[in-house]
């Protein structure tokens, strides 16, 4: 194969795994809505969607091993490739998480926990993921390193709403075994979704430590 055709299809990957990440990132954000509204119906189509997203990531690793097949693939090439596969990797497991968010709105009863912000955490983690795949369109290492700084913000974020759940448990007065069985599926859910939230953080940070890697063959970021 022609050098030129073969970095036309490395090209052609990257644009791919910029559109792999909007659809990724429509569906956490969809996920985030449906716990918020408490809607149902955009829940199952986050569910019903992950199928969607599993055959997308097939596809391109599949791409993935093809480009390296064709030929022998010079350094940055190389590092290209593996690191868009691993950046794939991460984002199905992302949309894993949205699905989850979805589920926990199927489960909800009702919001008993108002001051646990989870709107705001969903956005923190959704720039984070826009920002790292910013990052490895533009190959801005600068960006790459500043992201894993925002990820310590994200994770205070996370232990705070965590303390707020267990102090707001301990004060609570129950009145009856299904009062205390009813919360206790709340907090369960809610901790949840800040874990798995945090996990898309993680996620995000994954993606920029393989842009690191990827531009100056530092992997300093990842772990």
């Amino acid at each position: 194969m022609a050098r030129k055709s073969y970095q036309e299809k490395l090209a052609e990957l990257r644009e791919d795994i910029l559109y792999m990440s909007e659809v990724v990132m429509e569906r956490l954000r969809m996920g985030l809505d449906a716990l918020e509204q408490k809607d149902d119906t955009l829940a199952r189509e986050v569910i019903e969607g992950d199928g969607e997203i599993n055959r997308m990531y097939l596809d391109l690793e599949q791409d993935c091993i093809e480009l390296l097949a064709l030929q022998q693939p010079v350094a940055s090439d190389l590092r290209f490739i593996a690191a868009s596969f691993k950046i794939i990797t991460d984002l199905e497991r992302i949309a894993d998480l949205a699905v989850n968010l979805g589920e926990y709105t199927l489960d909800a009863q009702e919001d008993l926990f108002p001051d646990v912000d989870v709107q705001e955490m969903g956005d923190l983690t959704l720039a984070m993921i826009e920002d790292a795949m910013i990052a490895y369109d533009t190959e801005d290492t600068d960006a790459c390193r500043e992201l894993a700084d925002r990820d310590d913000d994200l994770d205070h974020f996370a232990e705070r709403a965590s303390e707020i759940v267990v102090r707001d448990l301990i004060e609570r007065e129950l009145q009856s075994p299904d009062e205390v069985e009813l919360l206790l599926q709340d907090v369960s859910r809610l901790l949840l979704t800040i874990r798995d939230l945090e996990r898309v953080g993680d996620h995000a940070v994954n993606i920029a430590a393989r842009t690191l890697y990827m531009v100056e063959n530092d992997d300093e970021l990842i772990y």
